[in-house]
């Protein structure tokens, strides 16, 4: 296996390991993915990755019900740095108007790599939101939504949105999407990652 080879496998391995170790709560080894500086941008949270940690601890002892799925990987990788691009599924499950619901939303996890001492872990997550909907879990049951308050969001994540929201989380308005401004310039800052410049 070639050098470059080695390395965008080691990749897959590191964002594969998010998604299993942070579902399962298995804190100690998530840690491991993230440089100490590593930073998480979400919908319903963006900061530190330790304080990430804490607050997903801290929800899941609430009974909040957040799970991933991967597809696809695409890497570039210059040097020690790389960016990620990975198909994902995020499927959150709570009560919206007394009918219990999952979200589920389609995107990609766009993330900022480092290669230090040896050791590839993440910088900075930052994912894409490209469509979501909304389904009662009892396929017989109907829920009714606040058009007004829906449409508040975008629209690659506004049935999420609706969904943290409704539980009491205060949710970013302007995460990127599959097209528009905010992930075009997302694709700006990683070009500049690759080329030795800041991730934000």
């Amino acid at each position: 296996m070639s050098d470059q080879a080695a390395d965008r496998q080691a990749i897959r391995d590191l964002i594969e390991n998010w998604v299993v170790w942070r579902d399962a709560g298995d804190w100690d080894r998530f840690r491991t993915v993230w440089h100490p500086e590593g930073r998480m941008m979400a919908t319903w949270f963006q900061g530190p990755a330790e304080e990430f940690i804490k607050v997903s601890r801290e929800g899941a002892a609430r009974g909040v019900s957040i799970l991933h799925f991967l597809g696809g990987t695409s890497v570039d990788v210059a040097g020690d740095r790389a960016i990620g691009q990975t198909k994902m599924t995020i499927s959150q499950r709570a009560d919206i108007h007394g009918v219990l619901c999952d979200v589920v939303c389609t995107g990609r996890f766009y993330d900022f790599i480092e290669r230090r001492d040896g050791r590839w872990a993440i910088v900075l997550r930052q994912p894409i939101y490209e469509k979501d909907r909304m389904d009662p879990v009892d396929p017989a049951a109907r829920v009714e939504l606040d058009r007004q308050r829906l449409d508040r969001f975008p629209a690659g994540y506004r049935h999420l949105a609706y969904l943290q929201a409704g539980i009491g989380y205060q949710v970013k308005p302007d995460m990127p999407g599959l097209t528009g401004p905010e992930v075009e310039a997302l694709y700006q800052r990683g070009a500049r990652w690759l080329s030795g410049g800041p991730p934000d």
